[in-house]
């Protein structure tokens, strides 16, 4: 079992520290982070906790899950992996740049003179 909890719909107030303290009181806690904004620096309402052990963890879901937190009920799961090999692009989190999937190249309908945009075909 992972020892990596995700903590959804948190309150914008919550912090590191308090994530910390709060998920310490049942066990041993790793690491604790509230993601926030890259541009703004404001929370996003979600973070993850990391505890020693397995036990501590799902001690710490049965304790915290549905928990009320300046009025509103936290989820506290498992994390789950990451899905697929998203490269913080958009596109779906897939890179197309190979496959040459939405290049225009491939499509005889674009281009100058064949109809596409930019001319041809009315």
């Amino acid at each position: 079992m992972s020892t990596k909890i995700y903590v959804g719909n948190l309150p914008y107030s919550v912090t590191d520290a308090s994530l910390r303290s709060n998920f310490g009181e049942h066990g041993s806690v790793k690491s604790a982070k509230v993601m926030t904004d890259r541009d703004t620096g404001n929370s996003k309402g979600f973070g993850f906790v990391e505890m020693a052990s397995a036990e501590d963890a799902q001690a710490a879901i049965t304790a915290l899950n549905g928990m009320q937190v300046d009025g509103r009920s936290i989820v506290v799961s498992l994390a789950r992996p990451r899905e697929g090999g998203n490269d913080g692009g958009s596109r779906g989190g897939r890179d197309n740049r190979d496959t040459g999937e939405f290049r225009s190249s491939k499509r005889s309908d674009v281009g100058y003179g064949n109809g596409g945009f930019g001319g041809g075909r009315y």
